[in-house]
């Protein structure tokens, strides 16, 4: 047998070629998401053309532009996609700089992104930063809430037949409610024994999130093997000793998953506990505002907002999920 040792898998290759395999392997991994995304962009942008058809053509017939059909009440019987069959130029060129469009194009929402997070100052009723932190405040106290009381609920529920037996189908049955009728209900009966500001909206977030951890945590608690469950009857643990040393431990990888869904399940819980407050500030009050007076560039905007705030929460729990599981040597 030859004593040379194996070469490492990149030995040899120097630092240009190094990086060059790393950008290569990164275009790799984002090349399908980049085409899915230009895709939906694409589409977005097509969708604008019939969808604003309508006030493509009034304002081409403002303009002076000869349009087909030439009567307004000819255009209000027809659809939009007839329309812009019909007046191709006069729809498509008019579709995509629309002060108040009934589908804004992806790059009027990009710019109102822009302009009300970095171009107005975090203090200004129109800054999206300010709006979500508002926002934010309720959906982390209701994430804290939901999520203990799903651990607790799940902890109780696989330790006792009974809960298993009583708890669980009502946990259940409560996520068929929908959040929409139940949320007034909160707001008004929290109102009338003087409970107001952030904790009604939490509860309505809690509400929504303790069902997902305490469904993952259940499966979790579940998931050592029995041969491990005998091995710690066998040293005599107790079951607050084989909660803390085998069952909680196996269920950490459950925990964070469902963790995942329910921040995002307790910023809307958030958004919609500010829907019957008639709140002036906060995400579901920039929709709120953008519905009345027929802003849906503001809508949208807002929209995707709660998407990337959302998305900044679920990638701070996956970042403290790889560093805890790494520091357990469960990875």
């Amino acid at each position: 047998m030859s004593d040379t040792p194996l070469s490492a898998p990149g030995a040899g290759i120097g630092r240009s070629g190094k990086v060059a395999l790393a950008l290569r392997g990164t275009a790799r991994r984002a090349g399908p998401v980049l085409a899915v995304v230009v895709a939906l962009i694409g589409l977005w942008y097509l969708a604008c053309i019939p969808m604003n058809a309508q006030n493509s053509l009034l304002l081409a017939e403002r303009a002076g532009e000869t349009v087909t059909p030439a009567t307004a009440a000819e255009r209000r019987s027809m659809s939009g996609l007839a329309l812009a069959l019909a007046s191709p130029g006069a729809a498509v060129e008019h579709a995509f700089a629309q002060d108040r469009p009934r589908l804004p194009s992806p790059h009027q929402v990009a710019v109102e992104l822009w302009d009300s997070t970095v171009d107005k100052k975090i203090t200004s009723k129109r800054s999206l930063v300010r709006h979500a932190g508002i926002t934010l405040a309720p959906t982390l106290l209701g994430f804290v809430i939901g999520s203990l009381a799903g651990i607790a609920l799940a902890v109780g529920i696989v330790h006792s037949r009974l809960m298993d037996l009583s708890v669980m189908p009502w946990a259940i049955a409560s996520q068929t409610i929908p959040i929409l009728a139940i949320a007034p209900m909160i707001i008004v009966v929290l109102n009338s024994v003087g409970i107001q500001g952030v904790l009604p909206k939490a509860i309505i977030s809690a509400y929504l999130s303790f069902f997902p951890v305490t469904v993952g945590m259940v499966k979790g608690l579940r998931a050592p093997a029995p041969a491990d469950l005998d091995l710690m009857r066998t040293w005599n643990a107790s079951g607050l000793r084989t909660l803390v040393s085998l069952r909680l431990p196996s269920s950490l990888p459950y925990l964070f998953a469902s963790l995942k869904i329910a921040v995002a399940a307790a910023l809307v819980g958030a958004i919609v506990g500010e829907f019957p407050t008639g709140a002036v500030s906060g995400l579901g009050a920039r929709l709120l505002a953008g519905s009345y007076y027929g802003q849906t560039i503001q809508i949208w905007s807002a929209l995707f907002g709660a998407a990337i705030v959302a998305a900044l929460l679920v990638a701070a729990i996956g970042l403290t999920e790889r560093v805890t599981l790494k520091r357990m040597g469960l990875t």
